[in-house]
């Protein structure tokens, strides 16, 4: 305990040469962008256009705050960011108590892959290093994503590790594994048979290899310590097929890793928090119960 204590009174020291925003209180404000490198991303020069990275933090109100955070990617093909797959699914998670970060990761045709992983883990390790600053609980983070950003969550919840703690960045020594998954209508497969192929596209470049689609296929890459996950499709989607969350489900299964699916007959892809007269809008109510059972919905 004494170490992650120490560690976040570096983050809190070190906010003002990081360039985060404050305010008189000495604490981050909760209403503007932060740039999630502030020197920019590794490899990456500072003002490199399209290649800079934000993170959004919503706070609940004080009285209704858990402690629980969720990281929310936005869909859009890995070539753009959803808008209505962001703020307002940050205040539908502030409404139930729940912190919410919108992450604006790197996007084609200025960054591919590993630029969006490395800004996801980036995410959580950022979130967990302003713990004690922002008031939230760094054994209750989560991530939810729609659609391509669904596949963004689903890698970061197969592809985590435990952070580095001999790096000179403080927030490289926290862990990038979610405690938590939340994948809406995901892209889960990079096989040609199941994906969405501007999705792949823009992740892998024209040509990939079988070997890297294959890695970023994240239903081959489940295990047991993937986090424990919530999924909700459409069984009508015409862009990203429901075989993407089955074959996601099944892996789960066969790791013992528990796991809640629901496929709903009626709708389009890209519905966000749902539409009047499709029983999809049904899944907001559904992953609230499931987040209160697993202990998101709780104070600390």
């Amino acid at each position: 305990m004494s170490s992650f204590i120490d560690v976040s009174v570096q983050i809190l020291l070190s906010i003002v040469s990081m360039g985060l925003p404050m305010v008189p209180d000495g604490k981050p404000t909760v209403s503007e962008s932060m740039p999630l490198w502030p020197d920019g991303p590794p490899g990456v020069a500072k003002d490199a256009p399209g290649q800079q990275p934000m993170f959004t933090l919503y706070r609940p109100s004080p009285e209704k705050a858990t402690g629980a955070v969720i990281v929310v990617f936005p869909g859009g093909g890995y070539g753009g960011h959803a808008d209505h797959e962001g703020r307002p699914i940050a205040e539908w998670l502030n409404g139930l108590g729940i912190t919410a970060v919108v992450l604006k990761y790197r996007l084609a045709p200025q960054a591919h892959h590993p630029a969006m992983l490395q800004d996801a883990a980036r995410a959580i390790r950022m979130v967990r290093a302003h713990a004690a600053v922002w008031k939230i609980d760094p054994h209750r983070v989560g991530v939810l994503g729609f659609s391509a950003g669904g596949h963004l969550a689903s890698t970061i919840a197969t592809h985590f590790d435990a952070g580095d703690p001999s790096a000179v960045d403080p927030i490289e020594r926290f862990s990038s594994r979610p405690d938590r998954a939340i994948l809406i209508y995901p892209v889960i497969s990079m096989n040609p048979v199941y994906t969405h192929g501007g999705s792949r596209r823009n992740l892998l470049g024209p040509d990939p290899t079988k070997e890297l689609s294959d890695s970023l296929s994240n239903e081959l890459q489940v295990t047991k310590n993937t986090p424990p996950t919530f999924l909700a499709h459409t069984d009508e989607d015409k862009a990203v097929s429901a075989e993407n969350p089955l074959l996601f489900t099944l892996a789960l299964r066969r790791e013992k890793v528990p796991v809640e699916l629901h496929i709903f007959e009626k709708g389009p892809h890209g519905l966000g928090l749902g539409r009047e007269g499709f029983a999809f809008s049904e899944w907001p109510g559904l992953c609230a119960k499931w987040l209160d059972s697993q202990g998101f919905l709780k104070k600390n």
